[in-house]
C-alpha cells in the first residue's frame, strides 16, 4: 500500500494516476534517465543508484544520507539496488548480495520510495517498484509476460511499477497496456546516437530517409540531408530530440485511450509493428484471469471487433462464458436461429422486424437466439447487455475459419447444454454453414428455411410456414410466453448474466407477486408496490434499488463490506474490510456496514478495494441508515 500513488482512471490493467511528488508526476510517464541520479536540484524522482558502484559500505551510507539531505520530502527516491540479468535464479541471488537493504524506519517516514523489484523475491513496501532487468526482455513475450503479470500480481495495486530501458515509440501502448506506470527515455537517447529515427511505426535509419514523417518543430527545421552533413554530436542531439518528442506523443495519445475506454482497440492495430508485440497481445488473452479481473463490466463506447484478436479479448470471452455458465433459456420446445444485424439492438433492424413479422402470433412458442461475430451467440433477451448492443465490426460477407471456428463453438455448447424439440435456421452462407458443423457434431437435426436473402417474401413465408407445421404438430404442447412472461424472462435472464446465481434471491416470490412495468426498454422490476431494479438501456444491465440490494445480501455476491460508518457519497478503498472477489469495474455492488445499506457502482475490482490504501472504492446512488 502506498500514500504517494493513486489510480484515477482504469482502462483494463492499464491506469492513469498520480504520484503525489513534488512537483506531480502523472502516470503513465517517462522519465528522463540521465536525469535521475543527479543530485544538484533534483527533479520528482531520484535514483540512489546501484551497489556495483560503490567500495564500501561506508562509502554507500554516506551517498545514501547525501541523498536524504539534498532531497526533500515531495522526492521519491529509488532506494540503492542491485540488478541481475532476470535470467539469474533467484535463490543465487543471495551468494553474492554485497549489501543490507538499507530501508529503515527513518527512510520510510522521511517520504515516498521505489525499490527494485526482484524476479522470485519478497517485495517491500514502497510506492514506486522498478522491474528488473526489463531492458533484457525484449522480443522475448512469452518471458516478458509471465514476469509483468507475476510483478503485477505480487505487489499492491495502488503501486506503481516501472520498466526501464524499454520504452520506444512503437511498444509504449503494449507496455502500458500490460500494466506498466513508468516508462524512461534511454532507448530513444541510445537511438540517437546511432542515427536512428524513431516513429510510433517503426524506426527509420536517418541514412534511409529523404524526408521527416514528423512535423514536431524539430523536425520541422530540417531535413535529413542536411542533418546527415552535421558532425555526429549534433546529429545525435537533433534525434535525441525528437526521439523524446516521439515518445511523449505516442504517451499522450495512449493516455486519452485510457481516459475513451478504447487502448484495446488501439494496441489491436499497432502490435502490428513488431512481431513480439503481436505475440504479447495472443500470449496475454491467454492469460485471461490477469486481464479479465481488470476489465469493465461494460463501457460506455463501442467496441470495434477489426482483428482476429477481437475474438479473445476479454469483454468477448467472458459474454459467450456468461452465456453458457448463467444464462437458462426460457422453457419453449422451439429455437429459432437467426443472423445478426448492423444495427443494434437487433430487433430494431429492418431485417429482424420482418423476422418478427413472419413469426407473428407464433412468436411466443419460440425461443430467439442470434448468431454473430465475435460474440458467438446472442439470445433475444441478451441483445440489449454489454457487449451485445455496443460492438461493429467489418462486414464483408466472408468469414475466415477462425471466426467460424468460434461462432460454431459457441452454438454446439449452447446446444449441447439446452434441448429443443425442434430447430429452425433461418439463415445463409457462413451462418448456415456454423449451424451444420454443430449439427453435425451433435448428431441434431436443424430445419432451415432460406435459400437466397432471408428477407425474400418467400423466404419470409417460409419461416411462418414451418414455425406453424411445428405449432399443430401432435408431438409438441404449445408452450408460450405470454406478454408479462415475456417481460419477466427477459429481465430475468439480464439479472442471471449480470449476478449469476444471486439473481435467485431477485426473482423470489416469498415476500410478492413479482411484474415487469414500463414499455421496452425501459423495464422496471416490481414485488407488489416495491420497485426491485431498474433496467438501464444504455448498457443493458440492471440497476439495483435498496429493496433489491437487501434481497441480494443473502447471497453475499456483490457484496463489499465497510467500516462502523454512514458514508456522505462515494465510498474509498480504505474504508472497505471486505469485498467479493469476483467484483469487476462498474459492476452494480451492494454495500453493507454496522451503520448503512448502499448500492453504487463499483469503480475498481474486489480484490483492488481491499489492496488498495487509496482510490474511490465504489460511487453510491442510494443510502439506507441501519
Amino acid at each position: 500500500m502506498t500514500r504517494y500513488f493513486e489510480i484515477e482512471q482504469r482502462d483494463g490493467a492499464a491506469r492513469i494516476g498520480k504520484l503525489l511528488l513534488s512537483p506531480e508526476l502523472h502516470t503513465p510517464c517517462i522519465l528522463n534517465a540521465a536525469e535521475l541520479g543527479k543530485l544538484e536540484n533534483p527533479g520528482s524522482v531520484v535514483d540512489a543508484g546501484s551497489f556495483w558502484g560503490v567500495k564500501s559500505d561506508a562509502e554507500l551510507e554516506t551517498h545514501v544520507k547525501q541523498i536524504w539531505e539534498k532531497a526533500g520530502k515531495g522526492t521519491l527516491i529509488i532506494l540503492p539496488h542491485q540488478a541481475y540479468p532476470p535470467s539469474i535464479p533467484a535463490e543465487s541471488l543471495g551468494k553474492v548480495q554485497k549489501f543490507t537493504d538499507l530501508k529503515g524506519e527513518n527512510v520510510e517516514d522521511a517520504g515516498p520510495t521505489g525499490s527494485l523489484l526482484k524476479i522470485g523475491g519478497k517485495p517491500e513496501k514502497t510506492d514506486l517498484y522498478v522491474m528488473e532487468g526489463a531492458g533484457t526482455l525484449e522480443n522475448n513475450a512469452r518471458r516478458f509476460l509471465e514476469i509483468i503479470i507475476e510483478f503485477r500480481n505480487q505487489i499492491s495495486p495502488d503501486t506503481a511499477l516501472y520498466a526501464p530501458n524499454l520504452a520506444l515509440p512503437e511498444n509504449i501502448a503494449m507496455l502500458v497496456y500490460l500494466g506498466v506506470d513508468v516508462l524512461d527515455d534511454t532507448r530513444a537517447e541510445i537511438a540517437a546516437y546511432s542515427d536512428i529515427y524513431l516513429t510510433a511505426a517503426g524506426n527509420f535509419y536517418l541514412d534511409s530517409l529523404t524526408e521527416f514523417p514528423c512535423r514536431c518543430r524539430v523536425c520541422a527545421e530540417s531535413t535529413p540531408e542536411e542533418l546527415r552533413k552535421l558532425p555526429k554530436i549534433e546529429r545525435a542531439k537533433f534525434l535525441s530530440a525528437h526521439n523524446k518528442n516521439a515518445l511523449e506523443s505516442e504517451l499522450s495519445l495512449v493516455r486519452e485511450r485510457i481516459r475513451a475506454g478504447t487502448l484495446r482497440e488501439y494496441v489491436e492495430g499497432q502490435c502490428r509493428v513488431r512481431p513480439w508485440l503481436t505475440a504479447l497481445l495472443r500470449l496475454g488473452d491467454f492469460e485471461y484471469s490477469y486481464l479479465e479481473e481488470r476489465v469493465p463490466a461494460f463501457r460506455q463506447n463501442q467496441l470495434l471487433a477489426d482483428t482476429s484478436e477481437a475474438l479473445s479479448r476479454v469483454e468477448v470471452v467472458r459474454f459467450a462464458q456468461r452465456i453458457q455458465e448463467r444464462y437458462t433459456p426460457p422453457d419453449l420446445e422451439v429455437l429459432v436461429l437467426l443472423p445478426c444485424a448492423a444495427r443494434k439492438p437487433y430487433s430494431t433492424s429492418q431485417s429482424h422486424q420482418k423476422f418478427i413479422l413472419a413469426l407473428g402470433k407464433y412468436r411466443k412458442f419460440v425461443h430467439e437466439v442470434i448468431l454473430t461475430s465475435p460474440l458467438g451467440i446472442v439470445p433475444r433477451e441478451l441483445e440489449l447487455t454489454y457487449p451485445a448492443a455496443h460492438y461493429d465490426t467489418a462486414v464483408t460477407g466472408h468469414w475466415d475459419e477462425e471466426e467460424k471456428a468460434w461462432v460454431s463453438g459457441c452454438l454446439e455448447a449452447y446446444l449441447s447444454k439446452h434441448s429443443y424439440k425442434a430447430i429452425i435456421a433461418h439463415v445463409e452462407g457462413a451462418y448456415r454453414e456454423i449451424c451444420e458443423r454443430a449439427a453435425g457434431n451433435l448428431g441434431i437435426e436443424i430445419t432451415y428455411t432460406a435459400t437466397g436473402s432471408l428477407v425474400s417474401m418467400e423466404a419470409l413465408s417460409n419461416l411462418k410456414k414451418t414455425v406453424e407445421s411445428i405449432y399443430t404438430s401432435e408431438s409438441f404442447s404449445r408452450k408460450s410466453l405470454n406478454a408479462e412472461e415475456n417481460k419477466k424472462n427477459f429481465v430475468r435472464a439480464i439479472a442471471e448474466y449480470q449476478f449469476g446465481e444471486s439473481a435467485a434471491f431477485l426473482f423470489s416470490e416469498e415476500t410478492g407477486k413479482l411484474a415487469v412495468k414500463g414499455r421496452f426498454p425501459k423495464y422496471q422490476l416490481f414485488s407488489g408496490k416495491k420497485q426491485l431494479a431498474t433496467l438501464v438501456p444504455q448498457y443493458g444491465m440492471l440497476a439495483l434499488s435498496l429493496e433489491g440490494a437487501e434481497r441480494m445480501l443473502k447471497s453475499e455476491k456483490y457484496l463489499v463490506k465497510i467500516d462502523d460508518f454512514l458514508p456522505r457519497g462515494s465510498i474509498l478503498a480504505p474504508g472497505v474490510t471486505e469485498a467479493d472477489p469476483g467484483i469487476r469495474p462498474n459492476d452494480e455492488v451492494i454495500v453493507l456496514g454496522k451503520k448503512a445499506l448502499c448500492v453504487g457502482r463499483a469503480m475498481m475490482s474486489g480484490e483492488e478495494m481491499v489492496k488498495s490504501s487509496r482510490g474511490v472504492a465504489v460511487d453510491v446512488r442510494h443510502i439506507k441508515k441501519l
